[in-house]
């Protein structure tokens, strides 16, 4: 990471850090770069919209949240599409192949039924009676026994392979029929969280540019209260988790990513979701894990918040439809909605549904 990079995420985590050592009530918190918000003087007079703001704030929170749920169902689908995909090119290698050896087969059948009849098809007593040396033919007899066991193999042998056909077969239209369902439940989260995105954006259309800041500090505000609380109850004096170098190299990278836009259904490099960014992070790392925040909480290891570690992934939401990652000091990393960058932020800003180690 260059040397501007580290200096701004550094300065960025000491902001937050500022947080955990004012972490009483009424200490000051602000989103990196931007000053503490202030709440509105009840002498102002634009006090009296502040009601009206915090009501759409708190309709954009939850436009926003059902964008960052159908995210993960489209995402979700997109990633068993790709598996689906790659399983019914597989399937059709296997077909390829099973019919490429049927056609071995069948030529070998057909040329062992074609040495029979050049042999007349008498019975084996008859040709003893006709032969010359009857101890060639003894000899001859044997290895046509054997000649006899190899063709009912080869038979036996043809009939797996043609069974395999039928259940290769079969296996590619069940996951033909999948990938279908896949790209349709696809298309309808794209549906959702464009609706969701477009309400949200024409929501906010209709505000003017004060009230844009305004709303702008409320979001702050109820960032700093919730990271406040979280501080309050003391949880940072009892984490102080060893980063491992796979952690280490996973916090470099998310952080390497500060200041690029949240775009939904990004992996990078050039923008990300949220758990695209995690989940590259961790590709990056070396530990590959599952793609949505979803899967990650379901998939890899809980662990307790006051054992959590830089590298590790906090889960935000009873639904698990948000994740950021831990780096330390009470921050966090993450790539939070349509409009916004990947940042730091307080680890408590958000509702913490528990945190997965990616490399346990």
């Amino acid at each position: 990471m260059g040397s501007g990079k580290r200096t701004l995420t550094t300065a960025a985590i000491a902001l937050v850090c500022t947080v955990t050592v004012l972490g009483a009530p009424g200490a000051a918190y602000a989103s990196p770069g931007r000053p503490a918000p202030k709440p509105a003087p009840a002498g102002d007079p634009g006090a009296t919209g502040t009601d009206r703001l915090e009501a759409v704030r708190e309709k954009l929170d939850q436009l926003y949240h059902d964008a960052a749920v159908a995210t993960d169902e489209y995402n979700a689908a997109e990633e068993k599409t790709q598996q689906q995909s790659a399983q019914i090119v597989g399937l059709a290698r296997e077909i390829v192949k099973g019919q490429e050896k049927l056609a071995w087969l069948k030529n070998r059948a057909g040329a062992a039924a074609r040495a029979q009849y050049r042999g007349g098809g008498l019975p084996p007593e008859v040709r003893l009676w006709l032969s010359d040396n009857p101890q060639q033919f003894l000899d001859s007899a044997g290895t046509a026994l054997q000649g006899e066991r190899a063709t009912e193999e080869m038979m036996a042998e043809m009939t797996r392979t043609q069974n395999d056909l039928k259940q290769y077969a079969s296996d590619a239209s069940a996951e033909w029929t999948a990938l279908e369902a896949n790209r349709k439940t696809k298309a309808a989260a794209k549906q959702k969280i464009e609706k969701q995105i477009d309400a949200a954006e024409k929501l906010q259309s209709q505000l003017k540019k004060q009230e844009l800041e305004r709303l702008r500090n409320l979001e702050d505000e109820a960032a700093y209260k919730a990271q406040t609380a979280w501080l309050g109850s003391g949880i940072l004096k009892d984490i102080n988790g060893k980063a491992s170098e796979k952690d280490k190299r996973a916090v470099q990278f998310a952080t390497d990513q500060i200041g690029k836009p949240y775009v939904w259904g990004a992996v990078g490099p050039k923008s990300y979701d949220c758990s695209g960014l995690t989940s590259q992070a961790w590709a990056a790392a070396g530990a590959p894990i599952p793609r949505t925040s979803q899967e990650q909480w379901k998939q890899l290891k809980h662990v307790a918040i006051k054992d959590m570690r830089p590298g590790d992934l906090i889960i935000y939401f009873p639904d698990a439809s948000h994740v950021a990652m831990y780096v330390g000091d009470g921050a966090i990393v993450h790539s939070p909605r349509p409009g916004r960058t990947v940042t730091i932020a307080g680890a408590g800003s958000m509702p913490i549904l528990g945190v997965v180690r990616p490399d346990a």
